[in-house]
C-alpha cells in the first residue's frame, strides 16, 4: 500500500500521482492520510486502483471516477462522485447536497445521510444510501437506481425520467410526475442485487418502487396558459 500524507505534500502532488497510475501498474492500492477536508480529492481517475481517505473530505471528492473505488473513511462535502462514469465510490459517513449528481455509470454509496438533491440529473449511475436523503432528490433523473434505506424528503423525484427509485421508509413528498409504481418481480430482483452490492441488510419486499408518470413527456397547449 502507498501512503500519501496530504497535509505535507498537497492536493496538486496527490491527484498528479493517482492520474500517472497505467492500467499495468502495481500500486493499486493508495492510502491517504490528513485529508482535514480539502476539496477535490481524487478526482478524474482512471485506472483500477483503490484510494482509501482516512478522514472526511470537502466537495467534489471521486468527481468523473472511472474504474477506480474510492473509498472516505469519514464523511463527504458537496458533489461526492459527481459526473462519475464507472467504478466505485464508498463514504462511511454523511454525504452533502448533490451527492452522485449527473452520474453516468459505477456506484456510489453512502452508509449515512445523505442531503438535498442526492442523484440530481442522474444518467446512469447506481445509489445506494443506507440512511436518509433530503428534498429534491433525484431531480430530472434520467437513468439508474436510487436505494434509500431509510426516509425521503419533499418532492422526490421531481421531473424524473426513467430512473427507478426505491424507498424503504416515508416519504414526505413526491415531485412533479412522480408516482408510487408497482414492485414487480424484475423490481424485487434488481433490488436484491443493489441492497447486497451495497452491503444492506434491509429486504426488497420492504421498499416501495417510485418513477416517473410520463406526463411530463410531450408538449401540452393547455399548460402553457
Amino acid at each position: 500500500m502507498q501512503t500519501f500524507d496530504l497535509a505535507a505534500d498537497g492536493l496538486r502532488t496527490l491527484n498528479a500521482t493517482l492520474h500517472a497510475q497505467a492500467e499495468t501498474t502495481n500500486q493499486t492500492t493508495w492510502e491517504i492520510i490528513n485529508p482535514k477536508g480539502s476539496h477535490a480529492i481524487a478526482v478524474g481517475l482512471d485506472a483500477p486502483i483503490e484510494v482509501n481517505v482516512k478522514g472526511s473530505t470537502g466537495y467534489y471528492c471521486a468527481g468523473m471516477n472511472k474504474q477506480a473505488t474510492v473509498h472516505v473513511h469519514g464523511s463527504a462535502g458537496p458533489g461526492v462522485a459527481e459526473n462519475m462514469m464507472s467504478g466505485t465510490v464508498i463514504v462511511e459517513g454523511d454525504a452533502s447536497q448533490y451527492a452522485g449528481a449527473t452520474g453516468h455509470g459505477g456506484t456510489l454509496i453512502i452508509k449515512g445521510n445523505a442531503s438535498s438533491r442526492c442523484g440530481i440529473s442522474m444518467k446512469g449511475i447506481d445509489i445506494i444510501v443506507h440512511g436518509n436523503i433530503g428534498h429534491m432528490s433525484a431531480f430530472m433523473a434520467q437513468s439508474g437506481n436510487l436505494v434509500v434505506c431509510g426516509d425521503a424528503g419533499d418532492a422526490l423525484g421531481d421531473s424524473l425520467y426513467e430512473a427507478r427509485l426505491f424507498v424503504r421508509g416515508s416519504v414526505k413528498s413526491l415531485g412533479a410526475d412522480c408516482i408510487e409504481k408497482e414492485m414487480r418481480p424484475e423490481h424485487l430482483e434488481i433490488l436484491a442485487e443493489l441492497l447486497e452490492r451495497g452491503g444492506c441488510d434491509a429486504k426488497p419486499e420492504e421498499f416501495k418502487r417510485y418513477g416517473s408518470a410520463r406526463q411530463l413527456y410531450n408538449f401540452k397547449p393547455d399548460n402553457a396558459y
